[in-house]
């Protein structure tokens, strides 16, 4: 086509009949495939195979920089902007030819001096795949698991946080080996547990948090500190371990501790209901409504853990001889090797396993270990 003529515009085909039938769709339109030869005049046909689907997904990403912009394919200052891709997520099948076709049309694209890096992805992880019964899911095994039938049975948040928990993103998932109800179980005891302090403490009340348990703001904060590690280091599933046991400490607060009216509980369940989200979006959502909330978690921001509150105040140190524990000492996480060598030696444990042998060395790993090797 000459370029007075182009654009070339595809017909408006809503309603009508594309089967194949052995060609692509848009060969099935033939009142638009059947034209006029611009150079001969005589009859022609219209090319409707002229672009792979790679030829879309191998630079989508650029677009994403600049959704609005109508004088080419990409804002080249947006992209330099935004890009490169932070980190790419794909199974093994997908990104092999999909990370070739993008980085051959980056490497292009640098040499057309449109964008200022040669690599589209930063980062690669290349996720597991759920199998079952130790097989990938096949018609011809009839191993398959009906999707639906589970999200209808358990809930989308459940079946997410399921996959998620079960092991870390690069490793398969063996669904015969999963429990979606437990999944449900947990993400009742979070949607409880944000009832109870909704109903017993205003919205704002975190502002008063500083006066509430202190153990239970611990626990709390150093979910927070964790949570955030874990998530960027993409341990998603003890992200959600570490969920599980600030639940179980807010819900003991709540029935034997301070009671649901204490600020410290209400931080607690504030927190599950914005680290949730990550993971079980519409849960969180109804948590952040139970808590007297505007719409949406989403919007929250990502907590802060206090340094304060993440210095440990005693620890445990095991104390062994000959490699099996004789006794425990609780001591401050800054004592010295030399200060817990004195007090290891002096324990119960010790001196009865010993009764009068003699010590061959004493190694110590401060704080949390001590070994003495007798003779």
């Amino acid at each position: 086509m000459p370029e007075y003529d182009l654009p070339v515009r595809l017909p408006d085909l809503r309603g009508q009949d594309l089967a194949p039938k052995g060609v692509s769709p848009l060969a099935a339109a033939t009142e638009w495939v059947n034209t006029t030869c611009p150079k001969c005049g005589g009859p022609a046909k219209r090319d409707t195979d002229t672009m792979d689907t790679f030829v879309d997904s191998s630079w989508y990403f650029l677009r994403y920089c600049s959704p609005g912009y109508t004088e080419g394919a990409f804002e080249v200052e947006s992209v330099r902007r935004w890009s490169p891709v932070d980190l790419y997520v794909g199974g093994v099948e997908h990104a092999i030819l999909h990370l070739l076709y993008s980085r051959f049309f980056v490497k292009a694209l640098y040499d057309m001096r449109l964008l200022n890096f040669v690599e589209p992805f930063t980062a690669l992880m290349n996720q597991g795949q759920v199998i079952n019964r130790g097989k990938a899911m096949s018609k011809s095994l009839g191993n398959g698991v009906d999707l639906g039938e589970q999200l209808a049975a358990h809930g989308v948040d459940a079946i997410r946080l399921t996959m998620v928990f079960a092991s870390p993103p690069e490793d398969d998932v063996d669904w015969a080996d999963m429990n979606p109800d437990a999944s449900v179980k947990f993400l009742g005891r979070v949607t409880r547990i944000a009832a109870d302090a909704g109903g017993a403490s205003a919205a704002g009340a975190t502002d008063a948090a500083a006066s509430g348990d202190v153990a239970l703001r611990k626990v709390t904060h150093r979910t927070i500190s964790e949570v955030t590690r874990l998530v960027e280091g993409t341990r998603l599933n003890v992200a959600v371990a570490r969920l599980m046991e600030l639940a179980t400490a807010a819900r003991r607060a709540i029935d034997s501790g301070p009671g649901a009216a204490d600020p410290a509980v209400r931080e607690a369940a504030e927190t599950l209901a914005v680290l949730l989200s990550l993971f079980a979006p519409y849960t969180a959502e109804e948590c952040w409504e139970l808590l007297g909330h505007p719409a949406s978690v989403a919007k929250a921001g990502w907590p802060a853990a206090d340094p304060a509150l993440l210095v440990e105040d005693l620890v445990t140190c095991v104390v062994q001889v000959a490699g099996k524990v004789r006794d425990r000492l609780e001591v401050p996480p800054g004592i010295t090797a030399a200060e817990l060598r004195e007090l290891a030696l002096a324990t119960p444990g010790v001196s009865r396993t010993l009764a009068g042998r003699g010590i061959r060395t004493v190694i110590v790993r401060e704080p949390k270990l001590v070994n003495i090797v007798p003779e």
